[in-house]
């Protein structure tokens, strides 16, 4: 099993103290924590794609493509790049230049999107959402597949004869996520290819979460790629770690408050810890929300940590990438080893 983080890559006002950092310095510290994340022992660093504030994280390749000339280990992914905004033809430009630039350390997570404001900034409806991501995406693997390439489709001009390049990495397309809170149609999607299928496991019970895997694995099998359980899911969680439990809630409970989500939700941070993929505590109590996930969505191939968000000072994040690192990581892949 793989363990990363995810950065959504905000900009956020701090609740605390108030500052508010420059972009510059935000897409930097962004960098400098990716660096540090593969020296304390994580598999991999997501970055999300957005185009409205309060985010900065518009030009994910970009950023990644950067990050990858200072690592050489960890393997660099999305959370999520956007399917129905982008054009096919640049995504797999841009991610095939970037897997030779980082020796093949790239995957992609693709989504649709939730910001419905956002669509017609790049010339379409956000009612065609759906329609978007399965022809783009068709397409999309058509790109990284076949040369010489023939195609047509309702949302994009026509392509003859075109090819993509540069190819990918050795002939082999980088692996595709897809990314879901909650869309029953994007579990299908992900089970026909046999890629992988990421929940957002934030923001709702994990048994609502659990109700997609169980559609993507059951329908995963119905295509004949296995049976159920080899489906290839995984899991975010929010984390927020320090050696005392109630250091850990003391310190996040502002910057929990201050989260527009958690704040329509109206719930209690306690509510969120008991009922989500949230976890604020102590670095054992990590490990135990951790090992619950199995019992939820079957064995997992990777899990991504969220905690750099909300305008928390970006010292404070690597002291938590630390103590997960240091205290986290090799308790779950002890315990976890061999589970898928």
């Amino acid at each position: 099993m793989e363990f990363g983080t995810l950065s959504i890559g905000d900009l956020t006002r701090d609740p605390v103290s108030g500052v508010l950092v420059s972009e510059h310095e935000r897409i930097h510290a962004l960098t400098r924590i990716a660096v540090h994340a593969e020296e304390a022992g994580f598999d991999v660093f997501a970055m999300g794609e957005h185009h409205n504030p309060p985010y900065i994280s518009s030009a994910d390749s970009t950023l990644l493509a950067y990050i990858a000339a200072r690592t050489s280990r960890i393997t660099l992914s999305t959370g999520t790049t956007l399917i129905t905004t982008n054009d096919p033809v640049k995504i797999a430009e841009d991610f095939a230049t970037l897997q030779h630039l980082a020796d093949g350390r790239v995957d992609l997570m693709l989504g649709r999107g939730n910001t419905p404001v956002v669509y017609p900034w790049f010339g379409y409806d956000y009612a065609d959402s759906l329609g978007l991501t399965f022809e783009h995406y068709e397409l999309l693997r058509r790109l990284w597949r076949e040369e010489n390439l023939d195609w047509s489709g309702r949302y994009r001009t026509p392509l003859q004869q075109f090819t993509s390049v540069p190819r990918p990495l050795d002939g082999v397309p980088p692996f595709v996520w897809h990314g879901s809170i909650s869309s029953p149609e994007i579990a299908e999607q992900a089970a026909r290819y046999a890629d992988g299928f990421f929940i957002n496991n934030n923001f709702a019970p994990m048994e609502h979460y659990a109700r997609s895997v169980t559609l993507y694995r059951e329908r995963f099998a119905a295509h004949g790629h296995g049976r159920p359980e080899d489906g290839i899911v995984g899991a975010g969680g929010g984390i927020w770690v320090r050696p005392n439990s109630q250091d850990a809630l003391d310190e996040y409970r502002p910057y929990f408050n201050a989260h527009p989500i958690h704040a329509r939700s109206g719930h209690s941070l306690e509510h969120e810890i008991a009922t989500t993929g949230l976890t604020v505590g102590s670095p054992a109590q990590v490990v135990e929300k951790v090992l619950t996930f199995p019992a939820h969505f079957g064995p997992l191939r990777r899990v991504l940590f969220g905690f750099d968000y909300g305008g928390i000072p970006e010292a404070k994040i690597h002291q938590v990438i630390d103590l997960v690192g240091s205290e986290v990581l090799p308790v779950l892949r002890q315990e976890l080893a061999g589970a898928a």
